[in-house]
Parts: C-alpha cells; sequence; structure tokens
C-alpha cells in the first residue's frame, strides 16, 4: 500500500485497502472558511434540523475572506457563525485577520502526519505535503457524516506518479513548475485520482515549497496529492505541529501506479495561467506585454512569508509602476510579524503598495480586489475563472511572485529572467 491507502485503512478499522474499495473513515479535522462555515452552518439547521455535532474539537472555523464586512448582509452572516460556534462548542475559531485557512492550520499545527484533513474548500488537498491524506468534500457531507459522526466516505482512488527531476533555470520557481503541470496534464487530467509528487526535484525542495503540489492537485481533477514523508516531514513535524505523537505511515517498496508522468523541470521556464481557467497555462514570453491595471502577491495560495522575501527584492529602492495598483497580503499573523521585522513591509510601502491584512485577499473578491470592465490583474492566487475577482468580462492572470513583482514595476506582463 502507498501512504493514502494505510491511512485510510488505519481510519477505517481494516489492514487492508485496495483502489475501488469504498471507506467509512474517522476523520482528524474539518476546515472551512467564513463562507463556508456559514453555508455549513445553514444546511446544518435548515436540512438537518441541528442536533448534537459529535466532536466540536474537530472542527476549525477561519474567517479570511470577509475580513473586514463591507456590507450589513456580510456583517450579519459572521455573526451568525460565531453564534453557530458558540451554541455548538466549537472553540477553533479564528477570528479576521486570522489569515488564510490553510495557512493557519498550517502555523497553528493543528495537523499532524497519519491525519485525515477534510475541508470545504478545494485547496484542502494542501496537507498531502505533511504525510496526511487530505481532501475537499461537500456541504452536506460535510454536514452529515462529518458534523454528525466526525467521519467521511471516499473510495481508494488509483495512484498516478508524477516523476519531477532536473534543476530550475534562472527567474524560475516552483509555483512555475506546478502550474505546468495543470497545463500538461490537463484540468480532467487526473479525476478521483491521487497524485503523488516524487523525484530528485521534489527531495530537494523545502516542505512550504512542497506544499505548491498537492495544493494544485485539484486544479487536475484529483481527488488528493501528496508526497510520500521522508525525514524533513518528520522534523518540520517535530516543529511545528501541536502533536507530540504521530504515524508516518510511507509508500511499500514497489507501490503500483496506475500510470507515470516524468518532467524534466529544468526544460520550464515561468508560466503563466491565462483566462478562462487555471489550465490555459502559457509560456511567459508568449504574453509578455499585456498591460495589468492590478498585481497581487498574497491571498490563499501565494502569501507566504517565502513570496514576500521574492517581492521585497524586487522592489527594495523602486517604484511601481504609476498605472498599477499593488496589493500585498500576508498569509497569517505570524508571516506578517516576520515581514515587519524583515523590514519588508516598509519596503513595499515605500514602493507604493498597499499592504492588506492577513486573509485570502482578492479571492472572490469579497472584500478588496474587485476589477471593472476591461482591467487586467496578474496574481499569486489559485483560480481566474470569469467574475471570480469582479466584472465578467476583467481578466485574472496568475503567476509566481517574482513574475508578478516584475510585472507591477513595468506595468505589463513581464518575464522575470528579462528584467532581473
Amino acid at each position: 500500500m502507498n501512504m493514502i491507502e494505510k491511512i485510510l485503512a488505519k481510519a477505517s478499522g481494516k489492514k487492508q485497502v485496495v483502489p475501488g474499495d469504498i471507506v467509512i473513515a474517522k476523520i482528524d479535522l474539518m476546515v472551512m472558511h467564513d463562507l463556508s462555515s456559514s453555508l455549513v452552518s445553514r444546511v446544518f439547521r435548515d436540512e438537518l434540523g441541528g442536533g448534537t455535532i459529535a466532536d466540536p474539537s474537530r472542527i476549525v472555523f477561519v474567517f479570511d475572506h470577509n475580513i473586514s464586512p463591507a456590507t450589513q448582509e456580510a456583517a450579519e452572516s459572521l455573526v451568525e457563525v460565531r453564534r453557530f460556534a458558540t451554541q455548538h462548542g466549537i472553540r477553533k475559531v479564528f477570528d479576521c485577520g486570522s489569515g488564510s485557512l490553510h495557512h493557519v492550520i498550517l502555523e497553528q499545527g493543528l495537523w499532524a502526519p497519519g491525519q485525515i484533513i477534510i475541508g470545504c474548500d478545494s485547496h484542502s488537498t494542501v496537507y498531502g505535503a505533511l504525510g496526511l491524506f487530505s481532501t475537499g468534500v461537500g456541504n452536506n457531507s460535510m454536514v452529515g457524516l462529518g458534523f454528525g459522526h466526525s467521519r467521511a466516505w471516499f473510495r481508494v482512488p488509483q495512484t498516478i506518479k508524477v516523476l519531477l527531476h532536473g534543476v530550475l533555470g534562472k527567474g524560475v520557481s516552483p509555483r512555475d513548475v506546478a502550474q505546468h503541470l495543470v497545463g500538461f496534464m490537463g484540468e480532467d487530467g487526473a479525476v478521483y485520482k491521487a497524485l503523488e509528487f516524487t523525484g530528485p526535484f521534489i527531495d530537494a525542495l523545502s516542505i512550504e515549497d512542497r506544499m505548491l503540489f498537492p495544493l494544485m492537485s485539484i486544479d487536475l481533477g484529483a481527488k488528493t496529492g501528496f508526497i510520500n514523508p521522508d525525514e524533513k516531514v518528520t522534523a518540520y513535524a517535530r516543529a511545528h505541529s501541536s502533536f507530540k505523537k504521530f504515524d508516518l505511515f510511507q509508500n511499500d517498496p514497489n507501490v503500483a501506479y496506475e500510470s507515470e508522468v516524468e518532467i524534466d523541470v529544468s526544460k520550464i521556464g515561468p508560466q503563466v495561467a491565462c483566462p478562462p481557467t487555471i489550465g490555459n497555462v502559457k509560456r511567459v514570453e508568449d504574453v509578455a506585454g499585456i498591460p495589468i491595471n492590478i498585481a497581487e502577491v498574497g491571498g490563499s495560495t501565494g502569501g507566504r512569508l517565502e513570496d514576500m522575501r521574492v517581492l521585497g527584492k524586487w522592489l527594495k529602492g523602486r517604484k511601481v509602476h504609476e498605472g498599477v495598483r499593488m496589493q500585498v497580503v500576508p498569509a497569517t499573523r505570524g508571516i506578517f510579524l516576520e515581514a515587519l521585522r524583515e523590514g519588508l513591509i516598509e519596503t513595499f510601502v515605500l514602493a507604493g503598495a498597499n499592504v492588506f491584512p492577513p486573509g485570502a485577499g482578492s479571492n472572490q473578491a469579497v472584500n478588496m480586489g474587485a476589477m471593472g470592465e476591461g482591467e487586467a490583474m496578474i496574481s499569486t492566487q489559485a483560480r481566474n475563472f470569469p467574475g471570480r475577482n469582479g466584472h465578467p468580462m476583467a481578466r485574472l492572470y496568475l503567476a509566481s511572485a517574482a513574475t508578478v513583482a516584475s510585472s507591477a514595476l513595468t506595468g505589463q506582463i513581464t518575464d522575470p529572467r528579462q528584467a532581473s
């Protein structure tokens, strides 16, 4: 068995599982942001008639979209979720300004290898870099089995092996490789599969950069993504998880794969996911020169400390192009504080950027970053379909922090290899 099969077997009380088996597994953590927690609480109340939550200690709410409600309706939605949490004994509620959902879970240490984490957010697959099985589920599944029984059902997925080797070139980041994979394999390239990311390239990455690959598994249609845990995962868990004891499940030798994909990352340059979907990935040189109105580093997938540092190097002693609104959104309070200590926040402000509180950034344009008709944004966000961040005729391009930063300085999509 591979890592996720072992986790699903243990959580469902079985000695062994194989692809295609249906299991009902015990869930360790259920995570929701403010938008999904509002929907789920209503389903619990209106469709199930309320009742008792089996184990409220396994539920986490993080308010990361409506961090400063702009309307009465938005404010009342948060009030209702807070009341719901109080009524049902849900104590793990991280209110406005705490940060982006999954980054908060990671920073607070609410995870451990060997666990199962589910969320109503599609990027719940991110934890697969930490020796966990994690995935997204629907609102009704979260309520019926999750809230009611601390369980969820899964069909054990077939696994596709993604072997990555080679060394990145100048101006290229792991984010570029992850985006290339989505374009290369296609948005339906792994429907309800598990993607195992492996090879010398993955081995050499930091844990933070490894997370970019399970994170984007959902963009290929996959049920989950994972990396066979090694000593880096063990060290990271001991340093950051609040659990002192955990199970580190690893692949058995010679595990079977449905198929294999091999990619030499040294042949990949900076990538840009172009409208209207995340899978419309092009080389940066093919879209260079497109004017932009907004540049954003931060939010749900791009507010890591490393992204802040990359942006700081680009903006140090420079000014953002006069036609660009630059948005910076640290992913958590901890990242914000460290960026402050390192002088990065001052660098951003002096360069003309707007620094926002920790959260999901312009994602879904709930609080910030909404675009008007015809405007264009380049961002480290994770989604770019029409209307996602404002007017349906606005355009959203997705790229690495380096590509976003270089574009912010020139006012148009720019190849960081040419601008550095």
